[in-house]
């Protein structure tokens, strides 16, 4: 039997025999651990429920040692009395084969969110495929998920007990910090940073930031700004406040917007387009992949064509009302070393 490329040991959620949300506080990628699990599922793809401790996952010492300890913990916490009698909770074992292949079921799809915010694997470094198709549309909440056709009965139930639930979303996506705490980043917001998104240490998301899935940083960056799904921002970048940058979303979803390192989004300005290293975008002006700008030698050409190049600083003529594009060097001030020395 072949190895994993990755593995998790998590606890799943399900309501009526649908899963609404898994937490995998035990992950990693291909290794001794994964051909561990791999060995328990009997396949190195998969998900399986357990029902104790996998024999070949010792308690005496080692990694196999804190692997048993760690499911030890979660059927305990499996099947510990709770109010919500409109669940099932469970300790699920998931290796994935090839992380380039797509994603099948909701806790692969699950595993591969945990595996991008705990930083094992960078933006578009595993398949995420038909993610929305397989991930359900869940009611967060302060005592938990509940499905959403079933909302009104369990609210209803749980009033009985003096419980009122206290809604804090409806998406497919849970916040990360729900899940995923990473060292070395400050977010000021935690509802503003979804499951999958990728913080390296050193990364500042301020209180109007925001990251999504499949997207994030790569070095030290102040995030005051969004990064859309599929954005990926390099080191020492400034995203100023209420600026954007467009994500894969939307228009086909196969343009993937790169920033470079030491760039700066003035505040309210935004990008279409891929940055180089040690670019400006002057605040409020938003560069779309068909803004016309006019280069220093005079030519006028669309936005796309300069995509990706470094030491660009587009502004504004605040007479004519052109976007220019002027060739630049050396740095813009970098970033405050002590607003990012988040330890």
């Amino acid at each position: 039997m072949g190895g994993a490329a990755a593995w998790g040991i998590g606890l799943a959620t399900a309501s009526a025999g649908r899963v609404l949300e898994v937490w995998y506080p035990r992950l990693g990628l291909e290794g001794p651990e994964a051909d561990a699990l791999a060995r328990v599922i009997g396949t190195a793809h998969g998900t399986v429920r357990l029902q104790r401790r996998p024999d070949d996952l010792p308690t005496g010492t080692g990694g196999g040692a804190a692997l048993g300890a760690v499911v030890e913990h979660l059927l305990a916490a499996s099947a510990a009395p709770t109010l919500r009698h409109d669940l099932e909770r469970a300790v699920v074992a998931t290796v994935i084969a090839d992380l380039d292949d797509a994603p099948e079921g909701p806790e692969d799809a699950l595993l591969r969110l945990h595996l991008l915010s705990h930083r094992h694997v960078l933006p578009h470094g595993c398949s995420l495929e038909g993610l929305f198709s397989l991930l359900p549309n869940v009611v967060r909440s302060d005592i938990g998920p509940f499905d959403v056709e079933r909302f009104d009965d369990a609210a209803v139930a749980l009033a009985a007990d003096g419980v009122r639930p206290r809604v804090t979303g409806i998406d497919r996506f849970p916040r990360m910090t729900d899940f995923v705490v990473p060292t070395g980043v400050r977010i000021a917001d935690a509802d503003r940073v979804r499951l999958g998104a990728h913080l390296a240490p050193g990364t500042t998301v301020m209180h109007e930031g925001f990251v999504n899935f499949n997207a994030g940083t790569l070095g030290a960056s102040m995030v005051e700004g969004r990064i859309s799904a599929g954005v990926v921002v390099g080191d020492g970048t400034d995203l100023g406040g209420g600026c954007s940058i467009m994500g894969t979303l939307s228009g086909g979803g196969t343009e993937v917007v790169r920033v470079g390192e030491r760039c700066l989004i003035g505040a309210n300005a935004g990008i279409g387009i891929s940055l180089g290293d040690d670019c400006i975008v002057e605040a409020g002006l938003y560069v779309t992949a068909g803004t016309k700008v006019t280069l220093p030698d005079g030519r006028i050409v669309a936005a796309r064509t300069m995509s990706g190049r470094s030491g660009m600083l587009f502004r504004r003529d605040s007479v004519t009302g052109r976007v220019m594009l002027l060739e630049r060097d050396g740095s813009w001030g970098t970033l405050n070393a002590d607003l990012h020395a988040n330890e």
